[in-house]
């Protein structure tokens, strides 16, 4: 595994992303062994972050595939720490998505 922490985002202090380094398209694509190495840097992860920035909360992401909004097609794991100073404090990801503008036209 490898990671990248942005230490240095004006926006998402202290955010950064665990990417495997074999190529996996997303994160459906793991094995098992690469998901439970995933899981266990995660860990190591947020006791640096909790160190460093004493977040008050975290959202997980994978994006998967194009409608998922995934840009980069090699599976990496979003870690964002939340705080309650932010404007969105209390909002996670389904609060985007469950907006009534977001609705499918079928």
């Amino acid at each position: 595994m490898s990671l990248f922490i942005d230490l240095k985002h004006s926006v998402l202090e202290g955010s950064g992303i665990i990417v495997p380094r074999a190529h996996r398209k997303s994160a459906f694509d793991l094995t098992p062994e690469e998901f439970a190495s995933t899981f266990s840097l995660l860990t190591e992860v947020k006791a640096l972050i909790d160190a460093e920035y004493n977040p008050q909360g975290y959202n997980l992401g994978w994006n998967c595939d194009a409608i998922a909004g995934q840009t980069v097609f090699h599976a990496h794991l979003h870690v964002i720490p939340r705080y309650e100073s932010e404007p969105y404090a209390g909002r996670g990801i389904r609060y985007w998505l469950k907006q009534e503008s977001n609705r499918r036209n079928t």
